[in-house]
């Protein structure tokens, strides 16, 4: 029989028929052809090369390759059979190598360098033109510069770090641990909640799992529980991930010195809108000035919570496992904010239906929800984008948790957007969450920062989606580091307005509309934090960026005593002696001297929001304008050109101060 992960264009996978063979053959035979397609490229005489022939058929090559290996990687960390998870994996480290192996392809590279100089490559424009000068940068980036030898040199690094990577990934989804404890212990934790933890002995397992761990962190009344269980969350792969995290960097450092840069942070950050390390650290300590007095005076607001619920006013700091707790407890009373309360309004089933109204209406597509897909899992839904009645798009939403399941939020890209032969290839992904599941008792509500994250995952998906780029290589989410998370943190925004939340929020037991009195709460209660959260994100930012410009990872500092040393001194929350917590910092990885991303895009996601509060936050046409310039260009575009263009000005960051309470 075919192999599933090979269809005809536009064709949908049929997971019911894959298996742990199957996923080796489609990785050995995908290989194999784009060997061939490849060779194909080789043999144009240069007299001969034309954008068709050379720079599509490269795209061609990518794009093939990509339709199975992305469709694997989401595989590696949803799929429920083991043997198929493992055999993904494996798959993973043999594509991550044979990319390393064409980004160091010496005939590839002559060719394309051999096409640039003809008549033709130099008239090109526009999204052909940017594709071929980033495809020149990208090799000579990998080393094309450098002599044979030194080429050898950097493909064995690249190698060991794809190793290094799956090994590290693996080993945090793999990790499992768990708290038990008494009724005592989880005593202020809602009656849902126990019920899903309780076990046969009257106790409760309270596992590493966000459903499970984020609510215990703000609701149980035991100290002493949360400190353990945010010890055991800090701690997650700190087994295994110390010593591969310290390869990791010694290999990053080896690749930066081959290539001729000073830093990995130099090397990473130059084909980024960042360009350079000392942009980050302009970037990062100018916020941090600004944003530490609010930080200061969220922590004072916090102190002041404990010491009236110990009834101690000589209480003078808060530990970091205690942060959650204190601050839902400033929510319930000085804002009135009871989260509770709140998450009565957001059953699952009503909060997909109104963040598919909004982005309906915004975007002017449909979303369709076939009845019997075939999926990996049987909880997963399966949907088709429509516009004026054509398909667009297709989407996967797999959003509650389950055994060896990937335990954050997450959009997989699958098949990527690309012209074929006058046909369009329609894009597809999935959106891997970890919401709260049902009970016998209660339907699935979440709480309003699963909402702001749906949302947030969701903006991901459309960015991929609505993609109209000619070339795979240019489309969806295939723009800068620290550009991708624009699209996904505006759209954060909706899940604030009232006007948005009205279509959705309702209470599940009665359907009443979240009341306005509750929402003036949330929103008066939304900068609580809000300095010691960017604070939190500056740290991140700034332990990355160290760890990759200015960090000997052969040096008698340790991983972990960087993370110390940082912590104490940029946030205002003591590190917790015993912990590890980069062992299960994934981000480490997949940003590698990118996690600045997040705050860099906010800035500039918070001052394109800024035109929906001008224009009202339904309003179809600036949408359809966001759509159009941001969401379907994919990096056709210059990423800092397409905020210009959607500002209609040069970007600031007075929105992004505004919208934090300063």
């Amino acid at each position: 029989m075919k192999n599933p992960f090979f269809n005809k264009l536009n064709q949908t996978i049929d997971f019911s028929r894959i298996n742990a063979g199957l996923v080796k053959e489609a990785t050995e035979d995908s290989i194999k052809m784009a060997k061939e397609s490849l060779a194909k490229i080789y043999l144009v005489k240069q007299e001969e090369q034309t954008f068709g022939n050379t720079m599509r058929a490269l795209d061609d090559v990518f794009n093939e390759l990509m339709k199975v290996n992305e469709v694997i990687s989401l595989l590696a960390y949803v799929h429920p059979n083991d043997d198929i998870r493992n055999e993904c994996l494996k798959s993973i480290a043999v594509f991550g190598k044979f990319f390393n192996e064409i980004s160091l392809s010496e005939e590839l590279y002559n060719a394309v360098k051999a096409y640039s100089k003809l008549d033709e490559a130099l008239e090109l424009v526009g999204a052909e033109k940017k594709y071929l000068k980033e495809t020149i940068e990208e090799f000579e980036r990998n080393g094309f510069a450098l002599p044979k030898e030194k080429r050898a040199e950097l493909k064995i690094i690249q190698d060991k770090l794809s190793d290094l990577g799956i090994q590290f990934d693996s080993n945090i989804s793999s990790y499992q641990d768990f708290l038990v404890t008494t009724e005592e212990q989880i005593e202020g934790l809602p009656e849902d909640y126990k019920n899903v933890h309780r076990q046969d002995d009257g106790t409760y397992k309270i596992s590493l799992d966000h459903p499970s761990y984020v609510p215990f962190m703000k609701y149980s009344k035991s100290n002493e529980a949360r400190k353990k269980l945010a010890k055991k969350y800090k701690n997650i792969a700190s087994d295994k991930n110390l010593e591969v995290l310290k390869q990791i960097f010694i290999e990053r450092v080896k690749l930066a010195q081959v290539l001729g840069y000073k830093t990995f942070a130099e090397y990473r950050t130059e084909n980024r809108m960042a360009k350079t390390p000392q942009n980050v650290w302009g970037f990062e300590n100018s916020l941090k000035a600004k944003v530490r007095k609010k930080a200061e005076r969220d922590y004072d607001e916090l102190l002041n919570v404990k010491q009236k619920y110990l009834k101690d006013e000589s209480i003078n700091s808060i530990e970091s496992w205690e942060a959650s707790f204190y601050d839902n407890i400033l929510l319930k009373e000085k804002y009135e904010l009871d989260n509770l309360k709140l998450k009565e309004y957001f059953e699952v089933g009503n909060v997909i239906d109104g963040l598919f109204k909004i982005s309906q209406h915004l975007y002017g597509v449909k979303f369709e929800q076939s009845e019997r897909p075939s999926v990996w899992s049987e909880e997963v839904m399966f949907y088709e984008v429509k516009e004026n009645d054509n398909l667009i798009a297709r989407f996967y939403l797999d959003l509650y948790p389950r055994k060896n399941k990937y335990n954050h939020a997450a959009m997989f890209g699958m098949i990527p957007g690309k012209n074929i032969r006058n046909e369009y290839q329609i894009p597809t992904a999935s959106l891997v969450c970890n919401f709260p599941k049902a009970t016998n008792d209660m339907p699935a509500l979440m709480p309003h920062s699963d909402v702001v994250t749906f949302f947030h995952e969701f903006g991901h998906l459309m960015h991929d989606l609505l993609t109209k780029a000619e070339l795979a290589s240019q489309a969806g989410t295939s723009v800068a580091r620290d550009f991708v998370e624009m699209p996904s943190q505006i759209f954060e925004n909706w899940a604030w307005d009232y006007e948005a939340l009205s279509l959705f929020a309702k209470h599940y037991k009665t359907g009443e509309v979240l009341p306005k009195e509750l929402h003036s709460k949330m929103i008066a209660a939304k900068n609580v934090g809000s300095g010691l959260h960017v604070l939190q994100q500056i740290f991140y930012g700034t332990l990355d960026m160290t760890y990759h410009d200015k960090y000997d990872p052969n040096g008698e500092k340790s991983t972990t005593g960087l993370v110390k040393e940082l912590q104490n001194d940029i946030t205002l929350y003591k590190f917790q002696e015993g912990t590890h917590f980069e062992a299960g910092f994934g981000h480490l990885n997949g940003y590698a001297a990118g996690y600045y991303s997040y705050l860099w895009a906010l800035v500039f996601a918070d001052d394109m929001f800024s035109v929906f509060e001008q224009n009202g936050i339904m309003n179809q046409k600036t949408g359809l304008r966001l759509k159009e310039i941001v969401l379907e260009r994919g990096s056709t575009v210059d990423e800092m050109e397409i905020v210009k263009e959607f500002l209609g000005r040069e970007p600031n960051d007075a929105a992004f101060l505004k919208m934090i309470g300063l």
